[in-house]
């Protein structure tokens, strides 16, 4: 038996059986966004906390039972998921927080966490027999459809725009992807990518339009608690572009609730760049995300650089339904962060990857979060995909002959003599 139940229309509220659709609710073209409903009477007859303690399974392939994958589903050779969660003391110490930890998904076998997202369209993608998966991508998502891909020799076609760092294009490049880069943005480069996958008969992977891209990404929230012990944080931060990682990090909490694994909801803060802040501002105006119109947006965080989110519904709803917030962080203050992170607990994040700690900064400044409350700050990419961000942030090291006297001067200049 399956554990999907229906696939449900966020937007009319239709319901489909898993075999009938196979990515949108057809009443509304590509904004039909569906979620997977799953019969969690059937999976807890089958499937309990407890027994994860049995599951030898360091990769996300631990929460099998609760992925909308058949029991016996391809598992390509990449481990995906099972990422370190650090307690992250010193940075919990300098911000006046009691406890604070943070997921490092920038260790994924791509460097970040939309690995999660990429092995379910794989693995989906090889259940339908396709030959070819296809997505749009600021860099990310593609590096990871295209780390997956490349793992079982599998074709696949890349849309990035023409803004994405060079570092994530070269990923795509070394693994074989065919990479079409789009003279526009991000948003131009979604559209035409539904376009040419509708027309060739590709999968299509895409956030905010395949429905179990969520399903991959709410692992994360499954590790965090289980790396916890069960120990229930009161706030998660969480970067936000597309709105997928957050609206996936919601349904892990209402997988977890229905099973009755948690008692409570941790209050979720949305973290946006101040340049792509469309959810954010539909927050504070309390606009319907149906209703939202795309912005112009312009910042250092790729990945967070969306006009029109495309899983805004999913978004929103984590946000409401928690009880917690967006925020937007400005590009100086994401900068910032990257060093800040790295030296505070040894994680060395991008730009989005960053935003998370940069967003618990403004937090803990505007009283959003308490000093008494338990932090979780999702580090969502490596540093190493955008190193022109980095060296801007930290700076450039000091240049000198091979001289003694010149490591001296070098060191009395920075105050380093220890």
């Amino acid at each position: 038996m399956n554990p999907i139940k229906n696939l449900k229309c966020l937007l009319c509220g239709k319901e489909y059986g898993p075999e009938e659709v196979l990515y949108v609710c057809p009443n509304h073209d590509a904004e039909g966004i569906l979620d997977v409903q799953y019969d969690y009477d059937w999976i807890a007859s089958r499937f309990s906390r407890s027994d994860l303690k049995e599951r030898r399974e360091e990769s996300l392939w631990r929460y099998k039972p609760l992925l909308p994958v058949k029991p016996d589903a391809f598992e390509p050779p990449i481990k995906v998921g099972w990422t370190p969660l650090y307690r992250a003391s010193r940075l919990a110490e300098a911000l006046g927080l009691k406890a604070l930890w943070a997921k490092d998904d920038c260790r994924q076998p791509t460097g970040s966490l939309k690995d999660r997202a990429s092995l379910i369209a794989l693995v989906k993608a090889l259940e339908l027999g396709a030959k070819v998966i296809s997505t749009a991508s600021t860099g990310n998502a593609g590096a990871a459809l295209s780390g997956l891909c490349a793992s079982i020799g599998m074709a696949n076609v890349i849309f990035v725009p023409a803004s994405a760092p060079e570092a994530k294009v070269a990923q795509l490049l070394v693994y074989g992807s065919f990479v079409l880069t789009v003279e526009g943005t991000y948003d131009d480069a979604f559209e035409l990518c539904l376009e040419a996958a509708k027309a060739y008969g590709w999968y299509i992977r895409s956030t905010g339009y395949n429905p179990y891209m969520t399903e991959g990404k709410k692992t994360v929230l499954y590790e965090i608690y289980e790396q916890l012990g069960w120990e229930e944080p009161d706030v998660i931060l969480v970067p936000v572009g597309d709105g997928c990682i957050m609206g996936g990090v919601h349904k892990g909490l209402k997988d977890l609730s229905s099973l009755g694994w948690i008692k409570k909801m941790p209050r979720l803060i949305g973290v946006q760049a101040s340049g792509s802040a469309a959810l954010y501002h539909a927050w504070k105006e309390g606009l319907d995300p149906c209703r939202m119109k795309p912005i112009e947006v312009r910042t250092v965080a790729d990945s967070l650089a969306s006009g029109l989110p495309r899983d805004r519904i999913k978004a929103m709803r984590a946000v409401q339904e928690t009880g917690g917030a967006f925020l937007t962080v400005t590009d100086e203050e994401i900068l910032e962060a990257i060093p800040a992170l790295a030296r505070g607990c040894g994680i060395f994040a991008e730009p989005a990857g960053a935003s998370s700690f940069a967003g618990l900064v403004k937090a803990v400044k505007t009283r959003l979060v308490s000093p008494e409350e338990k932090i979780v700050i999702l580090i969502t990419g490596t540093g190493l995909k955008d190193i022109p961000s980095a060296m801007r942030a930290a700076g450039k090291p000091k240049r000198i002959h091979p001289s003694l006297k010149e490591v001296e001067a070098a060191l009395v200049e920075n105050k380093l003599l220890w």
